[in-house]
């Protein structure tokens, strides 16, 4: 039965109540999900997910890369590519590798890394939250990756990587994840990377459908094209059918609270010092921030903080910001586009630009070194990570933040649990 939308009153103003629901979808058996799980589709490049895959038919990557499947020129977005991904998913589920989930499930899903951990609760939100602005965004979007993703989920009936939302959180959705971890959980999981993953199943009765009613908003941390891409399939299934509790009306996602997720640094790379020398380059360096080679580390010690490496050794910059500076601006990524990569290296748009590149935080510093020692980039910088508190204000703000500011770690497996779109 369709319910009408709920309002609650904060603060003298009304908001729709956020809704999150359990899903009937896919899962792997026991024996088979070692095999089925894999990296997120969009952390890897062609030649990275086919030696992942390597071997191992069953990966997920076969059906989320499905280029995989081709030789090394094939067009990742051609016709065929989509045709081969449904051909693996049918594979996985007639082999018996996939099975249907016989009622709509939550899902609890924790990830530790060292000695962090954070558990999230799986269930779909709703596109209509994302289309209305409920469900917020602090990146834009690349079309054509956009696209792609759209295309896969339509070709597949089924979302097969579940974003990362953040929320902030109350005692009842705490309570509710420190009760259901206490059980052995329905998978337990050790990757490759000494990621631990496990995963509970929650009957879709549980209370947690009213437990979100008191959160105001969901933050996008990661995955903003799957996110744009679902809502889209969405809107097009509209045309055949409008009812708002179709299973095509779902996102797939994983909530966390704001406060467990754990964000590295996005560091970047330069090709080419945009013509002038080293010493020119830390000469003008110098006049728009504070630069010291004494003492310098790898990783900058605070925000308003980076680390430089240029001809072999580190450098520290540092810098103050006007009082009138806004979410964005304040941010170090921004400080050091609008000082250093646009005004003396030459990089108006970091999104377009081929004189720079990003490495995640989880690669380390002697990525920057060995990509520099190497001759290939001339000078790599080294961020401070941005803190979730600045994303939700940025995507409080209705702004966007600039392009790889923020690397969230550890990452989500694909695979675990599968959103079926009928």
């Amino acid at each position: 039965m369709r319910l009408p939308l709920a309002l609650r009153a904060t603060g003298g103003h009304d908001y729709v109540q956020m809704r999150v629901r359990p899903f009937r979808g896919y899962t792997p058996t026991a024996s088979s999900v070692e095999r089925v799980v894999c990296v997120p589709y969009d952390v890897v490049d062609r030649e990275e997910a086919e030696a992942l895959a390597a071997g191992n038919p069953s990966s997920l990557l076969h059906v989320d890369r499905a280029e995989i499947n081709f030789p090394a020129n094939q067009d990742p977005y051609a016709p065929e590519v989509y045709a081969k991904a449904k051909e693996k998913f049918s594979d996985l589920i007639a082999s018996g590798q996939l099975v249907r989930e016989p009622v709509p499930m939550f899902y609890l899903y924790r990830l530790t890394m060292g000695t962090h951990q954070q558990t999230g609760i799986a269930a779909t939100v709703l596109a209509r939250d994302y289309e209305i602005g409920l469900i917020k965004k602090h990146e834009k979007t690349r079309p054509e990756k956009e696209n792609d993703r759209t295309r896969l989920i339509d070709t597949l009936n089924a979302q097969t990587g579940p974003i990362i939302l953040a929320f902030r959180s109350n005692p009842e959705i705490d309570s509710i994840i420190s009760e259901g971890v206490l059980k052995s959980p329905d998978y337990d999981l050790t990757a490759p990377d000494g990621i631990r993953h496990e995963v509970w199943r929650v009957p879709g009765k549980v209370p947690l459908e009213s437990a979100f009613y008191s959160v105001e908003a969901f933050y996008i941390a990661d995955g903003h094209h799957r996110a744009a891409s679902a809502a889209r399939v969405a809107g097009l299934r509209r045309a055949t059918n409008s009812d708002a509790d179709a299973p095509h009306e779902g996102i797939l996602s994983v909530l966390f609270p704001s406060q467990s997720l754990k964000v590295l640094p996005y560091n970047r790379v330069v090709r080419t010092l945009n013509g002038r020398s080293p010493e020119e380059f830390l000469d003008a360096v110098a006049k728009v921030v504070s630069l010291s080679s004494s003492g310098a580390q790898p990783e900058p010690p605070s925000a308003r903080m980076a680390s430089m490496f240029l001809q072999g050794k580190w450098y520290s910059l540092s810098w103050d910001l006007p009082t009138s500076a806004g979410p964005v601006d304040s941010l170090d990524v921004s400080v050091l586009q609008n000082r250093i990569l646009a005004p003396l290296l030459g990089i108006d748009d970091p999104r377009r630009s081929l004189n720079i590149d990003f490495v995640g935080g989880i690669r380390g510093t002697a990525e920057l070194e060995q990509r520099v020692n190497s001759g290939a980039w001339a000078v790599a910088f080294s961020m401070f990570p941005t803190t979730v508190e600045e994303v939700i204000a940025i995507a409080d703000a209705g702004e966007i933040m600039p392009p790889k500011s923020t690397w969230f770690e550890p990452k989500l497996r694909s695979g675990f649990f599968i959103h079926a779109l009928e």
